[in-house]
């Protein structure tokens, strides 16, 4: 099965009978291990078997293709240090290495970016891999090995795959690692020696999982069946920029802005509306004109049959993005990260200070791997001596420090993709009135213990694969739709993608450029080609410098497109007119406030750009919730530390609670049951401790007011999978009549369902509550009779808080005395494969947890919770790090899980205890603090 890294807690809905199996994971293998079970698997995994794949840290081995010694040097908690005279040297030594600790994690990776995750798991993975395929990462990976990238990079990858590939050479299966021992009961499948392509590869999955808002695109067209143009405004607000600062507030882009405020403020022809804000359903401009063309019909969706075609299109395209496997977040949903930096002016030491904690899916092992990589002496023919976190597979590093600067990222949530409604003709599609042919590829995808099955992709001329081609289900809808305002019906319709990742880039460059740069023009020039995903970067260096850089190959729409809702492929004028130039985007360099806060809230006010990056942006609660501790910190000429900034990094404030309590503790509740839980409000400091009982009530009462408010009235494809409600058939947010209602059943995985209780709903129930009539107060009495609410805030608030108190008590008891947070909210760790879907005996060899967490959903300490689906623990802050740049070896760094990912190594998961308490390890840089902090050596030799 793919590599399923979201962290979850108890059972959920098994899927439809429209799932055709998807999610049916290693369904095979699991039936054969349940029947031959504890008997011949348990007698099988005799302790040699387990330890056979634990890697040597001790004496010295030899590797084929060295040039000279390599020294690794593992702390107490397995993390290397290697350090060799060669740069190909070092990079094989890396992917020896890591291949020692992950390679089975290596392995999966490669499959999934592939398309390949039959050939180790069997049919059930099928549909995944004909997804995958469409997508065609390998392709575009290979292509960019071939024709992008350095002939340094390219060294930099062979050698590094030399290194894996040394690792392998002579061992059976079972001596990598104890899941291959596993698949050894069901598939002959042995591990193929590791290519560049494979290390590439990676990057198209991680842009992937970042790639912006194509699930907004989808949603917000999903709800035109049940809502309104004015409905779906109220649950888009604008981005709050007087409230919430954007991170470029000094920025230097003179030029363009002088440009920009002598054409009146309206930016160049290929810019998006010059202000990039919306009419509130997520379109901007005049986006709605010439309905004759079949575009819109004013709120930026598609209209008549055709809306009806495209929501059908849409549903079945989720259902697929839904079940594809995850790499490094909720496949694409609730991606976020906190990266700051604080100039020497406002620090303790003198120097900058810097921290990032990006947040993605749990995962055992964690996405990250720390390292550390030394070039004995720095020169022309060894350049490197830079520590982080890296990904296994994948050579360099990318998160971390050299010894002249250091750099975090966060995701930048720029809009680099957009779905395009394509009109059908014959074996064509029709674009400014002509039949165009597709070009067609076809694919064999191999299965373990199966046929094979052959498949063809369609893309369009330029480059856009069909995704709807993937399921059944939208070929049909799209043959059978009749559609209006619109190109005549022919064959239907199609959805198709375009995605800045599907073009060759030069992102691999960027890491090693990264990785070797010295000063902020290395930085930015390194920055330059790092063209996917567009990440926030922030910098700082030992010569007191800070700044900030946006990234990115970042497309340009003609005026009136925004990219918010899928376009007409029919039509040219919707296509892309190009990209921003890197000089153009926005970055700043020391700052007069001496600090630089990035946490996915809006880069830079549109009213000082020409440009619409996104109109989806985070709406900068942690952001601004960072800022103001700065803020506090530095007021009166107060100075930061090392220890301040990884407090910050812990803060488990509830901004929403901060709007919320005041008016909860006004409602007068006649149930003394109830009132009790409301006192525990009274006094709340409004943190999210783990111990809290307040902050279990309070986070019950806020996913109660955002049922009852909203979840009830969103369509069923936003809903949560086996939610069942009986709804009026249109465009109703109040209560109706029993007749004429029909029964609507979620379709949406728990962990991405709406409204997920993010701080875009921060933002909804903010503006809502200044219309404290609106016909979102609107809830009928319960089946029990519960109270109902008609147009009424207080009333809804109510019967939030009384249902709240009868869940609490369900899942914790009476006694509020017993109540915690915690309690609630745990993560549980899986090993991304057999432990997700494998018999209960492996998953509990192969999984670890609970642990009980403090922080919350858009708290800084982002310990992510999907309020629809429950409170179970969704993704985290997936590594912490505070570099201190007056003195490297005081920097601190920690990650999720461990450095191993051998189920019983003592490295599996000897960090998480310290990452739940909020702790921070030392992280030594220097020869001497290395020297200091190893426990054990291996030397490979020539």
């Amino acid at each position: 099965m793919p590599p399923n890294t979201t962290a979850t807690t108890g059972d959920k809905p098994g899927k439809s009978g429209r799932k055709k199996g998807r999610k049916a994971r290693l369904l095979v293998l699991v039936l054969v291990l349940a029947v031959i079970g504890g008997i011949a698997f348990g007698a099988y995994w005799s302790i040699s078997t387990v330890r056979a794949s634990f890697p040597q840290t001790k004496g010295s081995l030899t590797l084929q293709g060295l040039s000279g010694p390599v020294d690794v040097k593992r702390d107490g908690y397995g993390i290397p240090q290697i350090y060799a005279s060669t740069d190909e040297d070092l990079f094989m030594a890396q992917g020896y290495v890591q291949a020692q600790d992950r390679f089975y994690e290596m392995d999966v990776r490669r499959h999934m970016t592939s398309g390949r995750l039959s050939e180790m798991f069997g049919k059930s993975q099928i549909d995944n891999d004909e997804f995958l395929r469409t997508l065609g990462w390998d392709r575009v990976a290979e292509e960019e090995y071939e024709t992008e990238l350095s002939d340094s990079t390219k060294k930099y990858l062979q050698a590094y795959a030399k290194g894996v590939n040394a690792y392998l050479a002579g061992k059976g299966a079972e001596e990598i690692s104890l899941e291959y021992a596993a698949l050894g009961f069901t598939n002959d499948y042995e591990p193929a020696q590791w290519t560049p392509v494979d290390s590439v590869s990676w990057l198209k999955a991680m842009a992937w999982d970042l790639r912006g808002n194509m699930q907004d695109e989808i949603d917000r067209a999903l709800l035109t069946s049940r809502l309104g143009p004015q409905q779906i405004a109220e649950l888009y607000p604008q981005y709050p920029y007087d409230r919430n600062q954007a991170i470029v507030q000094d920025g230097q882009y003179d030029e363009l802005s002088e440009a920009f405020e002598q054409s009146g403020g309206s930016g160049d022809s290929d810019a998006s509306s010059s202000d990039g804000s919306t009419d509130g359903s997520g379109t901007s401009g005049d986006s709605g004109e010439s309905s004759s063309d079949g575009s819109t019909d004013g709120s930026g969706t598609s209209t008549g049959e055709e809306g009806s075609a495209l929501q059908s299109q849409l549903s079945g395209l989720y259902d697929a993005l839904d079940d594809l496997p995850t790499a490094v977040g909720v496949n694409g949903n609730g991606i976020g990260s906190n990266s700051w930096v604080v100039a020497g002016k406002h620090t303790i030491s003198g120097k900058p200070l810097l921290a990032n904690d990006p947040h993605l899916s749990a995962s055992l092992p964690s996405v990250w791997y720390q390292m550390g990589l030394h070039c004995r002496t720095v020169s022309a023919k060894c350049q490197y001596d830079v520590a982080g976190y890296t990904f296994a597979g994948l050579p360099g590093v990318i998160i971390g420090h050299n010894k002249d600067i250091a750099w975090g990222m966060t995701n930048s949530g720029v809009d680099v993709t957009d779905l395009y409604l394509e009109k059908l003709s014959g074996d064509g599609y029709e674009y400014d009135n002509k039949v165009k042919p597709f070009t067609t590829r076809e694919e064999t995808i191999e299965v373990a213990g199966g046929t094979s099955k052959k498949i063809v992709v369609r893309q369009t001329e330029d480059g856009m694969p069909l995704l709807s081609d993937r399921d059944d289900e939208l070929v049909q809808v799209g043959k059978k739709a009749t559609v209006t305002s619109a190109p005549d019906r022919g064959d239907g319709y199609a959805v198709a993608l375009k995605w800045t990742a599907l073009e060759p880039g030069t992102t691999m460059d960027a890491v090693f450029a990264m990785d070797r740069a010295a000063d902020w023009d290395d930085f930015r020039a390194a920055a330059e080609k790092f063209d996917v995903p567009s990440q926030n970067l922030v910098y700082a260096d030992t010569k007191n410098h800070i700044g900030y850089q946006l990234p990115g190959k970042i497309p340009t729409r003609a005026k009136g497109l925004d990219g918010s809702v899928p376009a007409p492929g029919w039509k040219s004028s919707a296509r892309w007119t190009g990209y921003i130039d890197f000089d153009e985007l926005p970055y700043e360099y020391d700052p007069e406030r001496g600090y630089i806060v990035t946490a996915n809230q809006a880069v830079i006010d549109p009213d000082e750009y020409p440009y619409t990056l996104t109109t989806d942006w985070g709406y900068g609660t942690r952001s601004q919730r960072i800022t103001d501790l700065i803020k506090q910190k530095i007021k009166g000429g107060g100075k930061i530390s090392t220890d301040d900034m990884r407090q910050m990094q812990m803060d488990n404030t509830s901004e929403i609670a901060n709007e919320l309590v005041p008016t909860l503790l006004k409602i007068n509740l006649d149930d003394p049951n109830v009132r009790e839980a409301q006192e525990l409000l009274q006094g709340w400091d409004r943190t999210q401790d783990a111990d809290s009982a307040a902050a279990a009530y309070f986070n019950a009462v806020w996913r109660n007011i955002l049922k009852l408010a909203f979840g009830n009235k969103l369509p069923k494809e936003l809903r949560v999978e086996g939610q069942c409600l009986w709804v009026d058939p249109v465009n109703s947010t109040g209560p109706v009549d029993e007749t004429g209602k029909v029964r609507e059943c979620g379709r949406r995985d728990a962990a991405q369902a709406q409204p997920d209780g993010g701080d875009r709903w921060f933002e909804v129930v903010r503006n809502l509550m200044e219309k404290p009539d609106s016909d979102w107060w609107t809830t009928p009495k319960s089946a029990s009779g519960r109270l109902g609410a008609d147009h009424d805030m207080n009333k809804l608030f109510e019967r939030a808080m009384i249902d709240a108190r009868w869940e609490l008590t369900a899942k914790l008891g009476k006694d509020i005395d017993t109540w915690s947070w915690g309690r609630l909210h745990r993560l549980f760790l899986k090993n991304q494969t057999l432990g997700t879907s494998g018999p209960g005996f492996l998953q509990y060899i192969l999984n670890r947890g609970p642990w009980k967490l403090g922080g919350g959903e858009a708290a800084v300490n982002a310990t992510g919770w999907n309020a629809a689906g429950g409170y179970e623990v969704v993704w985290v802050p997936s590594m912490r790090m505070v570099v201190n740049l007056d003195d490297l070896d005081k920097s601190k760094w920690i990650n999720l899980t461990g450095a191993s990912g051998h189920a019983f190594s003592a490295h599996y998961t000897d960090q998480t205890g310290k990452w739940a308490d909020g702790e921070l390890l030392d992280w030594s840089f220097s020869a001497e603090a290395v020297d200091r902090s190893t426990g054990d050596t291996l030397v490979l030799k020539p």
